[in-house]
């Protein structure tokens, strides 16, 4: 049976950044305001699917769904002495370029195992606006193997941080909303993960269509 709740270490390093950085910087800075977050599992291995429209997205997801979030990472980061311990703690797994899905997902697999929280942008890669137009399937397909459930995450408002030509961050207004949990598809069937991907992307555009 696996954990149900991130290693200690790793929670002391999450409430540390939280509350020394990333929370500061998100209320006081970009204004941010918060809503669901009384819906998030406490514990217990969980998918957290949203949009992705900036680097500023993984840090300011995790601090709010009020637990450590882990995501995919170059493997060449964990090469890097010092950093590879702090992102490993941190929840970070690698991903080997060239077969990005597969090691993917069986890293993360192997996170939900440890009791984490595993975080995935549902397009897969940054876009402009904020909206997903092309989800993958990876988020449904790692859900149906653990059968664990999916939680939708709006961010809105991220995609204005740093506007074309600039270094340092805007103090934009930003918005986070956090839908219900999704049951995982029943099976690995490409028409299961393909309805719950859509259930995915529509619970997100309803909360991102809410704004501010």
């Amino acid at each position: 049976m696996g954990r149900t709740r991130e290693p200690i270490a790793s929670l002391a390093l999450y409430h540390l950044f939280k509350w020394l950085v990333v929370s500061p910087v998100l209320h006081a800075y970009f204004r941010g305001r918060i809503y669901g977050a009384d819906q998030v599992p406490a514990e217990g291995p969980l998918i957290v699917v949203a949009n992705h429209a900036s680097d500023f997205d993984p840090p300011i997801l995790s601090n709010c769904v009020r637990r450590p979030v882990s995501y995919m990472a170059k493997e060449e980061l964990f090469k890097v002495p010092v950093l590879s311990q702090a992102i490993r703690l941190y929840g970070a797994y690698p991903v080997k370029r060239g077969s990005a899905d597969r090691s993917a997902i069986r890293a993360a697999l192997q996170q939900l195992e440890q009791g984490w929280a595993v975080g995935v942008f549902l397009q897969g890669t940054r876009t402009p606006d904020g909206r997903i137009s092309a989800p993958k399937l990876g988020a449904a397909l790692i859900a149906a193997k653990a059968q664990v459930p999916l939680l939708p995450v709006s961010l809105w408002g991220t995609h204005r941080i740093l506007a074309k030509g600039r270094r340092l961050p805007r103090p934009v207004p930003l918005t986070i909303r956090i839908g219900s949990v999704i049951a995982p598809p029943l099976t690995t069937d490409r028409e299961h993960l393909q309805a719950v991907t859509q259930q995915c992307t529509e619970a997100i555009h309803q909360l991102h269509n809410l704004g501010r």
